[in-house]
C-alpha cells in the first residue's frame, strides 16, 4: 500500500504536531521522511509508529535553518523520484512577555526567523524539483503546507519574535503560492493553543494547566485542541482532496478569535 501512497516530507516530526501528521499519513499508505534536529530517540519512536501503521519511513537529522541540511532532507526523498507534499512543521520560540523589550536580543530574532521563516523557504527551494516531478506525473499540483500560528495573525503568543516570524511565514505562503503555481500549491495552517508536551515544557506544568483550562472555558467550542486535531487539517491540505486550495491562511483555534485572544499576555501559543 505504501508504495502507491503519497510521498511526503514532514520537518520537525519527532513529536507533537509533526509526529501526528506523519502518523496519519502513514496510516493512509504514505511514504514519509521523518526529520528531527536533536530528538533522535523521539524521531525513531515516531518512525516505528509510522511503520506499524503501514508506511515506508526514512529518518533524517537536519536543522532547517541550515541550507545544506535542507538539501540533505530533500535528498532523502530523491529515490522516490517525486514528492507529493512538503509539510514545514519545524519551529522554535523563546517564551518572553511582550512588554519585556530587553528580554529579546537580535540573536533571538535571528535564530527564531532562521528556523520559522527562512527554514521553510529553504525547504521549498530544496524540494522544488521533486514537488514539480510529482505534479507532472499526477497532472495535479503537489502541496506545501506551512505550519504557522494564530500568533502570526493576531500579534500575540510566546514572544514578539515568534509572532513576527509566523506573520512573515504567512506572507511568504501567499508569495510562494503565486510564484510556484500551477505546479505547486502552498497553504498555511494557523493553530491556536495545542495541548502538547512542547507547550507544557515551554510554559511549565502549572501555567500550561491554567491556560488549558481557560481555553476550555472561554473558547466558543469549549475544547483544547490536541496535536491530532490540528494534524487532520494539516494532512487535508497535503492531500489531493484540497487540490483547489492555494494561498490560504487557515486558522484552527476552537473559535477563540470570535471572542478575542484573551491569553495574549500569557503567551498561549
Amino acid at each position: 500500500m505504501a508504495k502507491d501512497g503519497l510521498k511526503v516530507i514532514v520537518t520537525g516530526s519527532a513529536s507533537g504536531l509533526g509526529a501526528a501528521s506523519a502518523e496519519i499519513l502513514a496510516k493512509e499508505g504514505a511514504s514519509v521522511v521523518i526529520n528531527y534536529s536533536s530528538s533522535k530517540k523521539e524521531a525513531e519512536q515516531t518512525a516505528d509508529l509510522c511503520r506499524s501503521a503501514g508506511g515506508d519511513v526514512i529518518v533524517v537529522q537536519g536543522d532547517v535553518s541550515k541550507d545544506e541540511d535542507c538539501k540533505k532532507i530533500a535528498a532523502a526523498a530523491a529515490p522516490w523520484g517525486k514528492l507529493d507534499a512538503l509539510i514545514n512543521n519545524a519551529g522554535i520560540t523563546k517564551h518572553m512577555a511582550h512588554d519585556n523589550l530587553d528580554g529579546l536580543s537580535a540573536e533571538d530574532f535571528q535564530r527564531i526567523y532562521a528556523v520559522n521563516t527562512i527554514g521553510p523557504y529553504q525547504m521549498v527551494r530544496a524540494a522544488r524539483s521533486l514537488l514539480e516531478a510529482a505534479s507532472k506525473a499526477a497532472r495535479r499540483a503537489s502541496a506545501v503546507v506551512n505550519v504557522s500560528s494564530v500568533a502570526g495573525i493576531a500579534g500575540f503568543g510566546s514572544s514578539v519574535a515568534y509572532a513576527a516570524s509566523k506573520g512573515a511565514l504567512n506572507t511568504m505562503t501567499i508569495s510562494l503560492a503565486r510564484a510556484l503555481s500551477p505546479a505547486i500549491r502552498v497553504n498555511a495552517v494557523c493553530p491556536g493553543f495545542i495541548d502538547t508536551p512542547w507547550f507544557t515544557k515551554g510554559r511549565g506544568e502549572e501555567a500550561a494547566k491554567q491556560i488549558r483550562q481557560t481555553i476550555i472555558e472561554k473558547s466558543p467550542l469549549g475544547v483544547a485542541s490536541t496535536a491530532n486535531d490540528v494534524a487532520e487539517l494539516v494532512c487535508f491540505l497535503a492531500r489531493p482532496q484540497s487540490g483547489h486550495m492555494t494561498g490560504e491562511i487557515v486558522r484552527i483555534d476552537a473559535g477563540a478569535h470570535l471572542v478575542g485572544y484573551t491569553l495574549a499576555r500569557s503567551g498561549s501559543t
